[in-house]
């Protein structure tokens, strides 16, 4: 480059559609450099042959040294003397005066977060081009116009993805709305024929009773007893009969209990609609939902229920419901597959069982305690908490990082995670705190506080 300048060369954009995540590599960058040593009136030249190069990127001996604009070139040859002082002199002693604050960024640098950083500069920079670092030692030059084009390119994108995402969350509420009302009918059908057998098994009990003491009553006043009637007891085993038929009532009512309980528990995960808080029995939701998840729990996964004394707290008791059906979620696969790893991985004994007798559990604790707060001169609060512990592996560092970074908003609108809608629901919907502790090989603990008003 020492007779002539090398031609500007302009890279192709990326034939690949953009993205919130495309970087300024993906965009058309200005190849031209120039050394200091050159003349004003040669690079002069050179930008009136190439009327849309946005500047050049300055060198000494093949060293990056900074990037002098069009603009910037122009303002200086058309002050006073300008063309005296600067067009016939080395490009040194132009850029002595007109050197400004360069941003420099990597190729692989995000076309929106550039954007940012670009319209943070002053406003007299704002024109200036970027300096685009390729690779470990080419510079390449970014015009702003390009940039801020893409950058309203994305931007559309983003609000049609938006809108799209928006638009499927719409129609997801709505269907599990009507899912919900679909459940919330089911289970009130439910409910009425189990009300009449449970209405029904007091006066079956007490006439069964009454009758087993008449036939007492009658054998106790007839001494003889007809043949037929000895017969009669013999072939439907009579004394067998009055010990398993109040066995058999109290079963059939345990079933219809069961049965009521389910029910209603359906009816409170469903209504988590609702407009205003209401005073709640958090242990009354937490068994309803046991009892919703017992399909799952296995016989090997034991539930320890380690309750305190919780008064009503006031709350939209569906939406925590669908809190704690979350969390317990996680943690019975967690344990499964836990137990299923632990099962084809150890050695066994005798008996077929692993020899650490590993026992899969999850357990639960409430108790009322008192939170600082964060805030000076704020008061201490009393808070209800509910932790939700597991023996299972427990999470890497790196898999709880990537589930705290999951409750931003900006991650939880990308990708709507049950724990992200959970610490959503706990935060914004109750003022809450949820916490996450875990360690490998130990367990993981979610710990959820509520305000006491």
């Amino acid at each position: 480059m020492q007779n002539e300048f090398l031609s500007p060369l302009l890279s192709e954009a990326s034939h690949q559609d953009l993205s919130l995540e495309s970087p300024l590599g993906e965009l058309p960058l200005y190849k031209f450099q120039v050394e200091t040593s050159r003349l004003g009136v040669e690079l002069a030249r050179i930008f009136e042959k190439y009327p849309l190069l946005p500047g050049a990127i300055l060198t000494e001996q093949g060293e990056f040294v900074g990037m002098i604009s069009r603009r910037r070139l122009l303002e200086y040859l058309l002050r006073p003397q300008g063309l005296e002082l600067f067009l016939n002199q080395p490009l040194q002693v132009l850029y002595s005066y007109a050197r400004t604050e360069i941003l420099v960024l990597s190729e692989a640098t995000p076309i929106l977060v550039a954007t940012q950083q670009a319209l943070r500069r002053s406003p007299e920079l704002l024109a200036e081009p970027l300096v685009v670092k390729v690779g470990s030692s080419a510079y390449h030059l970014l015009d702003m116009q390009e940039l801020n084009l893409t950058s309203w390119q994305i931007r559309g994108i983003e609000t049609q993805v938006r809108y799209e995402r928006t638009q499927a969350q719409m129609i997801q509420s709505e269907k599990m709305a009507s899912l919900g009302r679909l459940v919330d009918g089911v289970a009130h059908e439910i409910l009425d024929p189990v009300g009449f057998i449970w209405g029904n098994l007091t006066y079956v009990s007490t006439y069964t009773q009454q009758i087993m003491e008449l036939m007492s009553a009658y054998e106790a006043y007839f001494g003889q007893v007809p043949e037929e009637i000895n017969q009669l007891k013999e072939e439907i085993e009579l004394d067998y009969l009055k010990q398993d038929l109040p066995r058999a009532i109290a079963s059939i009512k345990a079933g219809a209990d069961r049965l009521k309980k389910l029910a209603s528990g359906l009816q409170n995960f469903c209504h988590i609609d609702d407009v205003y808080p209401k005073p709640a029995d958090l242990h009354t939701s937490l068994d309803s939902i046991l009892l919703l998840l017992k399909s799952r729990l296995t016989s090997e996964v034991t539930v320890i229920k380690n309750y305190g004394h919780l008064p009503p707290v006031q709350c939209f008791a569906g939406q925590l419901d669908q809190v704690f059906m979350n969390i317990l979620t996680n943690a019975i696969d967690a344990l499964v597959n836990h137990a299923i790893g632990q099962k084809y991985s150890h050695e066994f004994n005798v008996i077929g069982q692993p020899k650490d007798n590993y026992k899969p559990q999850i357990k639960i604790t409430t108790d009322v305690r008192s939170h600082k707060s964060k805030y000076p001169g704020v008061s201490d609060t009393r808070m209800v908490s509910i932790c939700i512990a597991d023996n299972g592996p427990g999470m890497s560092l790196e898999k709880q990082q990537q589930i705290l970074e999951s409750f931003s908003v900006e991650r939880r609108a990308a990708k709507e995670t049950s724990l992200a809608v959970s610490y959503q629901i706990i935060r914004a919907k109750h003022g809450g705190e949820l916490y996450l502790r875990s360690q490998p090989g130990v367990g993981t603990e979610f710990e959820i506080l509520l305000p006491l008003v």
